[in-house]
């Protein structure tokens, strides 16, 4: 899987990221990607693609997971905040590499299956909670970095005042056309939004 990875980063040109940072490499080779799909799926979890993992959710294709972690640019130490836990992958990915990781889910059944998963795995250095990812996770921040893996319509402001002066953040953005985008964050709390490549993600659910 690794290796179809390195080959796709290779030819899309257009992400600007022809060789992925060695660390990401190295946590998409240790992440057993076949424990966080379900059973059926199993068989396919190393193919470079997207699956269902119910309740209308996705895990995200590995290579988009490791071109999303490698924007990230996560410094020595980093706490990273995930809005959109899925199955527990990327949180797991992120772990890898970060120090701390808090990840939010709204969909009560796979943020529960996918805190028992990690927990399981080992990875005691990820927090998770139920709840709407569109608030972030105020008590916790400010983060070094923001992944988003389900697409808002627009940048949440709120997301932004969580990030760490310097800090990025990766988010999809739009609705029938979406964008991946970096967000980066100025120390006078301004923001520089650069677009990398067009996605399709599912949409940002809110809370009621």
């Amino acid at each position: 899987m690794v290796e179809e990875i390195e080959a796709v980063a290779r030819i899309a040109v257009e992400t600007g990221r022809p060789v992925l940072d060695d660390r990401v490499l190295a946590a998409m080779r240790k992440v057993p990607r076949h424990e966080f799909v379900p059973g059926e799926q199993k068989r396919a979890a190393y193919r470079n693609r997207p699956l269902p993992i119910g309740e209308g959710q996705t895990i995200s294709q590995p290579y988009i997971v490791a071109l999303m972690t490698d924007l990230l640019e996560l410094p020595p130490g980093a706490k990273v905040l995930e809005i959109g836990t899925g199955c527990g992958y990327q949180a797991a990915v992120l772990a890898e590499i970060a120090d701390r990781v808090h990840s939010i889910e709204i969909v009560d059944s796979l943020g529960r299956q996918a805190a028992a998963t990690l927990a399981r795995l080992g990875y005691a250095n990820v927090e998770t909670r139920i709840g709407d990812g569109y608030l972030g996770w105020p008590e916790a921040a400010p983060f070094d970095a923001i992944i988003v893996t389900a697409a808002p319509d627009h940048i949440p402001r709120v997301l932004i005042e969580q990030l760490k002066s310097g800090g990025r953040m990766v988010i999809p953005v739009g609705t029938l056309s979406q964008e991946l985008m970096v967000v980066r964050k100025a120390p006078d709390g301004s923001t520089l939004n650069e677009t990398i490549v067009p996605v399709r993600f599912v949409p940002l659910t809110r809370g009621r």
